[in-house]
């Protein structure tokens, strides 16, 4: 099989014969997209029982808000990761924020629970904007700028996360739900404009067809377990139905790896896997995505707890989000030093360092948390190490692959940490749920567990930051897997033919 990719004359920017694009404004759009779905995945979450009783809902039933929104994007986000690859990340990024503004605007007026599910799962199909953003960087920006705008934008992904714990609860009080909406609206908006108006198409294609057999099996096997592990609590973990979709997820997960290796033109290259760059850089993205929704759901509910319990601090639900404000400060500052870091020793100094942290910010209030500082500190060490390794794990996926498949690349390094997040933050509400008083609330042992819990499964992630191979390391292997880098003319590639 022969693929004709058109390459950058200088690796890492524009086509000699393409347009160039304003590089500030570029990554203003790119970061205001970002931004905006970002703030939209957790912004509903702290407001969901404001949601459900003006709604007339059970509190079950609202939990399909977060639910419809991580399926949409854990299932769309390769599928239009890859398509970006094939037909142009410009033209896929303007589809993917129209989505979004769409389901936005519909979740602002929705009228019940109905219109508002089919509205979040519209939204979460724009989970590819970070794949593309990534891509479209890479290809549009010279070289040197490419680490510290990936940086950047990574970091951006979760500033908006925490953006939206901080500010959902102002909104509510002040204003009402519907205004979870029209807020992030205004950014999707000036998002799209700018892709349709002040973004040159990238010239570096992937030509074939899009593998609709793949794509349906991830699909059942994705909505399978993230279905699991969302409802798993309300269900009951050994209900049948929650381990048959366990199962199903993972059976499913298995025919798909099968599947991939022996399509012509797979949805994802399951050669890509082989390198370690960028299976560790995946492992590192589910788990901080544990971690980062571990301390979204343990922070807030701990301060908001009565001060009488003796470990409460009785913060209403916008003082609580204050707190979580040096997280996202440090996520700004570290996601940027990042790619200046990953330019002089490469994504796996900053990678260790942020997982190195994580560990810490988690330790510290699993041993104490009845004061203040404590509880600020830990944030403090979660904005960094997070803002550090997000910003590192994109910058690994971009120098483990060639041009073309960075979308699909960094996709699946997406998905991982989507998982991860649905993941976290369904085992450490179950973690808290399981250990309460009479009265219903949390013990304090049941905030130790949750802590202690979220520490140990970083550390998993420092592992496999340590696993994460050198720049030098990093580059042999990518040729050894035949997925080195492409040269900076444009070329014929010739790929072996895949088994049937």
């Amino acid at each position: 099989m022969t693929h004709t990719i058109e390459e950058p004359t200088d690796l890492g920017s524009a086509s000699g014969a393409a347009p160039r694009a304003n590089s500030t404004l570029l990554v203003l759009y790119l970061s205001l997209g970002g931004l905006a779905f970002a703030v939209l995945q957790s912004l509903v979450a702290p407001a969901l029982s404001t949601i459900g009783r003006d709604l007339g809902v059970s509190t079950g039933d609202i939990s399909w808000v977060l639910t419809a929104y991580l399926l949409a994007a854990s299932v769309l986000t390769p599928i239009l990761g890859r398509l970006g690859d094939m037909v142009g990340k410009r033209r896929v990024l303007i589809g993917v924020l129209a989505a979004l503004a769409a389901g936005t605007l519909l979740a602002a007026l929705a009228p019940n629970l109905t219109v508002l599910i089919v509205a979040r799962a519209l939204q979460g199909a724009a989970g590819a904007i970070l794949p593309l953003s990534i891509g479209i960087v890479r290809d549009q920006l010279p070289r040197e700028k490419v680490g510290v705008t990936v940086g950047l934008l990574s970091a951006i992904f979760g500033v908006g996360a925490g953006v939206g714990i901080v500010a959902a609860g102002p909104i509510v009080e002040h204003l009402s739900w519907h205004w979870l909406f029209w807020l992030p609206l205004v950014l999707v908006v000036v998002a799209l404009l700018g892709a349709i108006f002040g973004m040159p198409e990238s010239r570096v294609r992937t030509p074939g067809r899009l593998d609709m057999l793949g794509a349906g099996i991830l699909s059942v096997s994705l909505v399978s377990l993230l279905l699991a592990v969302s409802k798993g609590q309300g269900w009951g973990w050994t209900e049948p139905k929650t381990i048959g979709l366990f199962l199903l997820g993972a059976v499913a997960m298995v025919v798909f790896v099968r599947v991939e290796l022996r399509v012509r033109e797979p949805l994802i290259d399951m050669r890509l896997m082989r390198i370690r760059g960028v299976w560790a850089t995946d492992l590192v993205a589910l788990i901080l995505g544990f971690a980062m929704f571990g301390t979204f759901v343990l922070v807030p509910t701990l301060l908001q707890l009565p001060a009488a319990t003796g470990y409460g601090f009785g913060k209403t639900v916008s003082q609580a989000g204050l707190f979580l404000l040096p997280t996202v400060l440090m996520m700004v500052v570290f996601g940027p030093l990042a790619g200046l870091l990953d330019r002089r020793f490469g994504p796996k100094v900053p990678m260790f360092l942020g997982t190195v942290a994580v560990v810490v910010a988690f330790a510290l209030p699993a041993l104490a948390h009845g004061a203040t500082w404590q509880v600020l500190l830990s944030g403090v060490l979660t904005g960094a190490g997070i803002g550090l390794a997000f910003a590192a794990m994109s910058n690994a996926i971009i120098e483990s692959v060639p041009a073309g498949q960075t979308g699909e690349a960094s996709g699946v390094n997406t998905i991982a940490r989507t998982i991860g997040s649905s993941i976290g933050a369904a085992v450490v509400a179950a973690v808290i749920t399981s250990n309460s008083t009479p009265a219903g609330l949390p013990t304090d042992t049941a905030f130790t567990a949750g802590f202690w819990v979220c520490a140990g499964v970083a550390v998993l992630a420092v592992v496999a930051a340590l696993a994460l191979p050198s720049a030098r390391r990093r580059h042999e292997q990518a040729v050894a897997a035949g997925v080195d880098d492409l040269p900076p003319e444009p070329v014929e590639l010739h790929l072996p033919h895949r088994h049937h």
